[in-house]
């Protein structure tokens, strides 16, 4: 295959370099490969980051299949359902681009504007999606306690973690009061205060025999966080420094506190380009339907723009291996 073609020189031509197109190609495209290769080079590097980060803290990191738990409007437990869901609904929206652009090869002006929409519909499903992950993500189910040598303690029960409000009883044991519309406001500034004070959760634990505490460190021969006796996780608790619910960038509750880092700016780096992705193709569909392209005889335009989709769509193949199936 010739790596460079050549064409007569106008003078008005946009390569114009002894007319020469490397690889074939026009400007336009082989300006959209070298921002994707770019791109590709600072993925590859927050996941190479990510990857070491990992491997050093492999036996605190917390395991996919215990955080990402939920379906919309679904109560329950279902380990990776949604995000599979998503994955499937960003792959399939690379396929309905993939139509368009062919149906721009054939000039179908009508084709191109219908799988451009449902491309689009797509990326909006996914944005939506990852949005209200990180709403779940941020929120919590369970909550925590942090401890003052920076370890995570979660409650079990039959070997299963529950939440903090499936046990804890009381009042909070402390001078704090969390405002709210009936009882005024107490104080303008300060830390949130959580729901349950330490006191409060000591007090309920050792009350409740059946309720165990489970380390943030994993038996890696069977990939299960380690459950702590009644005795130790007591002695644990008493260093509690900090009751967690959800996560931010500072703690969570899910464990090592730079896997919500990385969370965040992995997921909403690649969030960021496919709402950039969807306002392109938003413009790119208006433009089909004007005609614009008909106009100018080809549907380059469109194949450009689906030059990034499939990236976008790829690098999401890599952040979901990754960050939530190794």
């Amino acid at each position: 295959m010739e790596a460079n073609i050549a064409i007569p020189s106008d003078g008005k031509n946009t390569w114009d370099g002894g007319g020469v197109r490397p690889f074939g190609a026009s400007y336009g495209k082989m300006m959209m490969w070298f921002f994707i290769v770019s791109d590709a080079l600072t993925f590859s590097g927050f996941l190479a980051a990510y990857g070491l980060t990992r491997f050093k803290f492999i036996d605190s990191w917390p395991i996919a299949d215990e955080v990402f738990t939920h379906i919309p409007f679904v109560h329950g437990n279902y380990p990776m359902y949604y995000v599979a869901f998503m994955t499937f609904i960003l792959i399939f929206s690379s396929v309905t681009m993939v139509l368009a652009v062919d149906a721009g090869h054939q000039m179908k002006k009508n084709k191109v504007a219908w799988y451009m929409f449902a491309t689009i519909i797509g990326g909006l499903i996914f944005v939506g999606s990852q949005a209200w992950e990180w709403n779940t993500f941020i929120k919590g189910s369970y909550g925590a306690v942090k401890t003052t040598d920076g370890k995570v303690l979660q409650f079990v029960k039959d070997g299963h973690q529950i939440a903090l409000s499936d046990f804890v009883v009381g009042d909070r044991m402390d001078e704090r009061i969390t405002h709210t519309k009936k009882n005024g406001l107490w104080f303008v500034s300060g830390e949130t205060v959580p729901e349950y004070s330490i006191a409060q959760i000591t007090a309920s634990y050792q009350a409740n025999s059946s309720i165990q505490i489970r380390s943030e460190q994993i038996n890696l021969a069977e990939k299960k966080k380690i459950i702590l006796s009644r005795e130790k996780g007591l002695e644990e608790l008493t260093n509690g420094e900090l009751v967690l619910e959800g996560a931010n960038l500072e703690a969570n509750e899910y464990g090592n506190t730079i896997f919500a880092n990385f969370f965040f700016f992995i997921t909403g780096f690649h969030g960021f380009h496919v709402f950039s992705g969807i306002l392109i193709n938003i413009i790119i569909f208006f433009n089909v339907i004007l005609g614009t392209y008909e106009k100018r005889g080809h549907y380059e335009m469109v194949e450009k723009v689906g030059l990034y989709w499939h990236f976008v769509d790829l690098v999401w193949v890599f952040v979901f291996t990754f960050f939530y199936l190794v």
